[in-house]
């Protein structure tokens, strides 16, 4: 792409391609906004990751058009994004239709198995994220909530 097939050309195309590439998304979150690796939506979590896989193949990419077409992905990405969310503000049906419902999978100590078992989690996935919160007894726990992005919150009693 930049020299004849030399060590020089892969280190080209690494840095000058991976400095482009981060550029153009940086120009889009400008144009788009801070929401599209908010994370707020299932949606949102799936955008940030093709994002990166999209940044990854276009910093990877040994000819033009592999390259010019990651950067056509990246920005068709951020439009579908960007019209979702604005579906998602304008109309209720769209909204639920995209979104998850946070799931309560425990209260005030203890497990709601039903959910649970609708949302696949284990009694130790949940202990593990009241681990990471320092709570240190079921007694201590108001409510754990799987939101809608998939992560799971512990709330303990102040």
């Amino acid at each position: 792409m930049f020299f004849d097939n030399t060590i020089f050309d892969l280190i080209a195309r690494g840095g000058i391609l991976t400095a482009v590439a981060l550029l153009w998304v940086v120009l889009l979150v400008q144009i788009v906004g801070l929401r599209s690796f908010s994370k707020m939506t299932a949606f949102d979590f799936v955008m940030t990751i093709a994002s990166g896989s999209l940044l990854a193949g276009a910093a990877q990419a040994s000819e033009w058009s592999a390259f010019a077409q990651a950067m056509i992905a990246l920005a068709a990405l951020f439009v579908v994004q960007w019209a979702i969310a604005r579906l998602r503000k304008e109309s209720d049906v769209v909204q639920d239709a995209i979104e998850n419902e946070p799931v309560l999978l425990m209260v005030d100590g203890r497990f709601c198995t039903e959910a649970m078992d609708e949302t696949r989690v284990t009694r130790s996935d949940i202990i593990a994220k009241l681990r990471e919160a320092n709570v240190l007894s079921f007694d201590e726990i108001c409510a754990v909530v799987l939101e809608t992005t998939g992560d799971k919150i512990g709330r303990a009693h102040v």
